[in-house]
């Protein structure tokens, strides 16, 4: 299954090598690996290095390590999981501005919408059209409603990037609305206006996805991440000490309030 591995790079063969291995489908999910005595054998090296493989591997996600009478390394099923995670570990470390977070939305946003109304289902127009009613009552009572529309907000964004049927857009767009409301808890003020301008922006998008209009499904995707980043970037430049990365909880914010996720 495996062969020797190689003297001068030890430690990243045997990682590679089992990594190719999963990946390929040599190693199924859930399938064991061989035991530490037996890949000891196979790789011929110390156990040592053999643990500190593995170790990488677990923290890849690739294996789950299972300790006790019938453990072992189990190979564990592949998704974008890590890459969502990595993604909102860049966000949280101050080093992504707002005009990053514009540049890549952009476009990435615009092709999710675009792609969703090519291949969008009867089952995701259906669901698209529940939420945009819950939006509806959430956005009637403004600001009272501003926190369940938002959270309704991220349900339709993600509907959106199911009805893709490409999970690559999910993970990723699921991590950057995991993350960015640390930008909007200081940049938006999401007040009735900016709440009833982003229910609009909702409806016409799920119409152009609903009638399978590529073209201003993208448009108007595009055109809503852009004009909500210009609120954003007008407020951050007011700041007399400029543009900050928000912590989650407002130094204003009420004594035991919780923080709010946002999703625009």
């Amino acid at each position: 299954m495996f062969q020797t591995a190689k003297p001068t790079k030890v430690f990243q063969e045997v990682v590679s090598q089992i990594e190719e291995a999963i990946l390929t489908g040599r190693i199924e999910t859930g399938q064991t690996l061989p035991s530490e005595r037996e890949l000891k054998v196979m790789f011929q090296i110390s156990r040592g290095t053999l643990r500190e493989a593995l170790r990488v591997l677990e923290q890849k996600g690739l294996i789950e390590i299972r300790l006790g009478v019938g453990g072992g390394s189990v190979v564990r099923s592949v998704d974008a999981g890590q890459v969502s995670e990595s993604l909102g570990l860049l966000i949280r470390s101050q080093k992504v501005s707002l005009s990053h977070l514009t540049e890549f939305r952009v476009g990435m946003e615009g092709s999710i919408a675009a792609q969703a109304a090519e291949r969008r289902s009867a089952a995701d127009v259906r669901k698209l059209k529940d939420l945009l009613a819950v939006a509806g009552a959430c956005a009637k009572n403004g600001r009272r409603g501003r926190d369940e529309l938002l959270e309704v907000d991220k349900q339709i964004h993600m509907t959106i990037a199911a009805a893709t049927q490409n999970p690559i857009y999910q993970s990723v767009l699921s991590s950057i609305h995991d993350n960015i409301h640390r930008y909007y808890d200081r940049f938006l003020s999401m007040d009735d206006r900016e709440l009833s301008e982003n229910y609009r922006d909702l409806c016409d998008l799920v119409a152009a996805i609903e009638k399978g209009d590529a073209s201003a499904a993208r448009r108007l995707a595009r055109g809503h991440v852009q004009r909500f980043s210009i609120h954003m970037q007008r407020r951050a430049r007011e700041e007399p000490s400029g543009p900050k990365t928000p912590s989650r909880r407002s130094a204003s914010a009420p004594k035991g309030s919780l923080p709010r996720k946002r999703s625009i």
